[in-house]
């Protein structure tokens, strides 16, 4: 039976404006995701690079670039590098550059991941930053690598269905 009334809500849950709202909420969710995830991998690499520069390892931007793509892994990421280098040290005897590297890994290398990432994806998607890393920790816990994308796109559509239901509930009454 073909419907009689396209604005039905019983058949037709959203109208046309309210689907072209959502693909561009996508759209946008995932292009700012890609990009922050990015950029905060490409911050971390060149931090990384920087320090190993000051402490005069060898192959300094060659770590640097690798600490930049491990920064795509969830968790554990440019710590993979910086981590048995920063053990090496300690253990031959270079405790001071040891902790030093260790100290920079964990205060800014790790943690420009949770100052830039809500910043950046939250600035183009609207979501709050709270919203943004919750729902990016979120999503790679039960997705994976690929939970970065799909956490933000989950929690964005689901605050634009949210605000239509709540829209559309508001003048029936």
């Amino acid at each position: 039976m073909a419907p009689t009334d396209p604005t039905d809500t019983q058949r037709h849950p959203f109208r046309k404006a309210h689907k072209q709202s959502l693909e561009s909420k996508f759209a946008t969710v995932i292009r700012a995701t890609v990009k922050g995830n990015l950029v905060v991998a490409a911050a971390q690499g060149a931090l990384g690079g920087i320090i190993f520069a000051i402490l005069d390892i060898q192959g300094a931007v060659l770590w640097g670039v690798l600490m930049a793509f491990l920064s795509l892994l969830p968790a554990v990421g440019a710590s993979l590098i910086w981590g048995p280098v920063s053990i090496y040290f300690i253990a031959t005897g270079n405790v001071t550059q040891g902790l030093i590297l260790a100290a920079y890994g964990v205060l800014v290398i790790g943690l420009v991941d949770n100052f830039l990432r809500p910043i950046l994806v939250g600035k183009d998607t609207k979501l709050p930053d709270y919203i943004v890393l919750i729902s990016t920790l979120g999503g790679m816990s039960i997705f994976g690598l690929t939970g970065f994308v799909i956490g933000p796109t989950i929690a964005a559509l689901f605050l634009a269905c949210w605000d239509i239901f709540s829209t559309r509930t508001a003048r029936s009454e």
